[in-house]
């Protein structure tokens, strides 16, 4: 072996131990980690969601199993899973699994990390998956150092994003990945995994006598909305704070899990997939005359603190968009309604734009005017531009000299 070898060789086994040395088991009840983190899978058949990709002879599954994974990127809310499906890969892996934090790492870190991986399939032949958490923190120069070892194959990489990663990580790097969808849990399975946690007595909340009532259960599964980290941890801190009775039993009511869950958290993100999802189900429940429905999504936008200025703009678009000639005065109400939400401001500009969406909810609806101008638009991006007619231009009248 040549001496640069050698010391390469000596740098990754140093840096493996390194590694190991980090990562602690939290499953342990008796860590102080949270409930989620002790509940944690360790095991594809424990694993509770995600059924479109992790069901039965589905690609992310075979994957897994024959551990050929390519590199991935897992998107979805917080609580689908991400990190636990990385933890599953971890441990049923042949190859050295490292983890970096996008919040935390840095460029020098990441160049170790890769030099490692380099190193360990040139001398032992064990390739390296590197799981980055947050990835969509890494900026561009931090995501394209990646780009060479992952077209390579030295490493397969696992990226974790709460956001859209064909907006927020390179496209080079999403074209050299798989890009998976993670749904958020439904009501029925957050309700098992409340079940779960309550029967384990290792790492759950087993070694407590709790009677969840069923309206608590139910009432905690659906506040969580599909997170699975914030309806265990709710439950564990409604459990742990709640006093037992005589005969030593806790009694998990709805009063405790409305205790413990608090207020719904919105998910929410003004920049992000939540904020134009959002204001596509408004447009389209005004459209299709849904009051119920624009009077939610309008509801939702003005809770998680939307610029109520955006909405008002996006009424006034609407009036002429989609009632247009049905109802001319959509279009002027609409602009009164902007006008108004600039002047009073919030909290009381929630009342004239519930009142522009009612109406427009009801008006007629014409996109007469709209689809003629897309019409006329298209003839002159694809037709050759015609000339004015005669009859058309302007006739200028020769100016009499006399007067």
């Amino acid at each position: 072996m040549r001496c640069g070898d050698g010391v390469r060789a000596i740098f990754s086994a140093v840096h493996d131990l390194f590694d190991e040395q980090k990562d602690v088991d939290l499953s342990s009840a008796d860590t102080g980690a949270p409930l989620a983190t002790r509940m944690r899978p360790r095991a594809l058949e424990e694993f509770v969601g995600q059924e479109h990709i992790l069901g039965p002879g589905k690609l992310l599954r075979r994957a897994i199993e024959a551990d050929r994974l390519p590199s991935v990127i897992f998107s979805g809310l917080p609580g689908t899973g991400k990190t636990t499906l990385a933890h599953i890969i971890s441990e049923m892996t042949h190859a050295k699994f490292v983890r970096l934090s996008g919040v935390e790492s840095n460029v020098a870190e990441m160049r170790r990390v890769i030099a490692a991986a380099t190193n360990r399939l040139r001398t032992s032949g064990q390739k390296t998956i590197l799981f980055i958490d947050e990835i969509h923190h890494f900026n561009k120069a931090q995501q394209d150092i990646l780009l060479p070892d992952v077209e390579s194959g030295s490493l397969r990489l696992i990226g974790a994003t709460t956001y859209n990663p064909f907006f927020y990580v390179n496209s080079p790097l999403v074209s050299r990945s798989q890009v998976f969808q993670l749904e958020p849990l439904s009501i029925e399975q957050l309700e098992e995994l409340i079940d779960r946690a309550l029967a384990d007595k290792e790492h759950g909340l087993g070694i407590h006598k709790v009677k969840i009532d069923q309206d608590a259960r139910r009432h905690l599964a659906k506040l969580s909305d599909g997170d699975a980290r914030k309806c265990l941890n709710a439950l564990e801190i409604g459990v742990l704070t709640t006093p037992p009775d005589s005969r030593g039993v806790i009694h998990f009511t709805i009063a405790v899990a409305e205790e413990s869950i608090q207020q719904k958290a919105i998910v929410y993100d003004r920049a992000g997939d939540a904020h134009y999802d959002t204001i596509s189900a408004f447009i389209k429940s005004m459209r299709a005359s849904d009051e119920r429905g624009a009077m939610y999504w309008l509801a939702k936008m003005l809770h998680a603190g939307e610029d109520f200025r955006f909405i008002a703009r996006r009424i006034v678009i609407f009036a002429s968009e989609d009632i247009g000639l049905a109802d001319p005065e959509a279009l002027p109400l609409a602009i009164a309604t902007q006008q108004a939400v600039e002047f009073i401001g919030l909290p009381e500009a929630r009342i004239p734009l519930a009142h522009a969406t009612a109406y427009m909810c009801q008006a007629a609806k014409s996109r007469e005017a709209y689809d003629a101008l897309n019409a006329a638009t298209e003839k002159i991006e694809m037709e050759q531009t015609k000339r004015v007619p005669e009859d058309l231009k302007n006739k200028r009248f020769p100016v009499n000299p006399e007067g």
